[in-house]
């Protein structure tokens, strides 16, 4: 059976593209490596939220730092991306992905006030931790399980990485994947199954609670 990258993860292709274009005018504009330029085109910056910016909350996501930090981020995207889209669904994948991606800054902007930070880790991160979630919601999936069992370790390593190499953005990381994690309980699976009533609302409850203290702390 013939499938269509398009027709089947139309998300994840427009998501790429928008930071692909964002990048050619990045570079247009003076390059995407210059603070000026970053800034200007969204970047995450804890005073410039305290200023009332709160839209640099999910503008960094389409902001990247250099062609080697696109090219990553592409890549782990188109992968990660077509297998939640196509297990969630399309608006679902993109309500994970975005609001993975403004806790993650949320997170960033609390603990890290200081400097500039962007990039689509913080979205990545959460389709990761949404992975996870369907690993332990369908346990009796041998498939999903094991591949959650492997995103895992590929976050434990990545968060690893983070601790011993200096200009990462930890806190953007643990944030995204801990909001994508409780998205995916919020907004549920049904092309899986159905999501435990209980466990739904408790993430549900947790989500809201951190996300208002986040902002309460930020602001």
């Amino acid at each position: 059976m013939k499938t269509s990258l398009w027709k089947d993860n139309p998300v994840t292709v427009v998501l790429i593209a928008i930071q692909l274009v964002v990048y050619l005018l990045m570079t247009l504009a003076g390059g995407s490596t210059t603070p000026a330029v970053l800034i200007r085109f969204g970047a995450l910056q804890a005073a410039a939220v305290q200023a009332g910016e709160w839209w640099r909350l999910l503008t960094p996501v389409f902001v990247h730092i250099g062609f080697a930090h696109l090219l990553i981020n592409s890549i782990t995207l188109y992968f990660i991306g077509m297998y939640i889209e196509q297990l969630f669904g399309h608006w679902r994948m993109l309500v994970i992905y975005l609001g993975s991606a403004i806790v993650g800054n949320l997170l960033s902007a609390y603990w890290l006030p200081a400097g500039i930070s962007a990039g689509a880790s913080t979205g990545i991160f959460g389709l990761f931790g949404a992975f996870i979630m369907l690993g332990a919601t369908f346990r009796e999936n041998q498939a999903l399980r094991m591949l959650s069992r492997q995103f895992l370790i590929l976050v434990v390593l990545n968060i690893a990485t983070d601790l011993m190499v200096p200009g990462i953005d930890l806190a953007g990381h643990l944030g995204g994947f801990i909001g994508g994690f409780l998205l995916a309980y919020l907004v549920g699976a049904p092309r899986l199954g159905r999501v435990n009533i209980v466990e739904r609302t408790f993430a549900t409850l947790v989500l809201i609670a951190g996300v208002v203290v986040l902002f309460i702390k930020v602001s």
